[in-house]
């Protein structure tokens, strides 16, 4: 779901996308509601207004993350069988909030899963590397350009590259077909700044 303050910061329209309809059963429907309501309620008031958001977010700067072009907030709610992922944006002329809904046991072993390295291999099973979960890869295809793209572990043999899921080996066949070559993103080198010199002498 996610969803505005209008411009006078007091409205609240949403819109629910659906991504596993199966899983939207009346007690799930129901429970959701709770969560909503109580995040919109004086006790929480995440939810209640936009200017009750920006008071609730400035007391938890731990929960700050700097997204593509302003500070975003990041909250988790849980209940017996779910989690629900809060993104906050109190700026006005945007979407202030997105709620992200997961069983939580699921969730739990994705963030489990996505702590561990991920391998990457050639279509022989043939280990080449490994980047953390959220490292970046640079590929180069037969004309030379170059594709930089953000890795996500889904599990052991899965990993999201871009946009795209892709199984370890399916990923190392597609690029021999396509005759690429493919490797981790090195960090770059924190630029230190050479001590200034001061002088003593009179």
């Amino acid at each position: 779901m996610r969803g505005d303050f209008d411009s006078s910061g007091y409205g609240f329209f949403t819109t629910w996308n659906d991504h596993r309809i199966q899983w939207k059963t009346d007690d799930f429907k129901a429970e959701f509601d709770n969560v909503i309501n109580a995040l919109r309620s004086d006790e929480y008031g995440l939810l209640k207004n936009r200017p009750a958001m920006s008071e609730c977010v400035r007391k938890y700067p731990d929960s700050a993350y700097q997204g593509n072009y302003c500070t975003e907030f990041f909250f988790r709610a849980n209940t017996e069988k779910h989690a629900y992922l809060i993104r906050c944006n109190p700026n006005k002329g945007d979407y202030n909030f997105y709620c992200y809904c997961y069983v939580s046991e699921w969730l739990d072993r994705h963030m489990q899963n996505a702590e561990k390295s991920f391998r990457f291999i050639d279509s022989r099973y043939n280990e080449k590397f490994r980047i953390p979960d959220g490292g970046k890869i640079v590929s180069t295809n037969s004309q030379g350009e170059k594709n930089e793209r953000t890795c996500r572990v889904i599990d052991e043999y899965h990993t999201e590259v871009g946009n795209n899921l892709f199984h370890i080996c399916e990923f190392a066949e597609l690029m021999e077909k396509n005759g690429s070559s493919y490797e981790p993103k090195q960090n770059e080198p924190t630029s230190v700044k050479a001590p200034k010199k001061k002088d003593y002498e009179r």
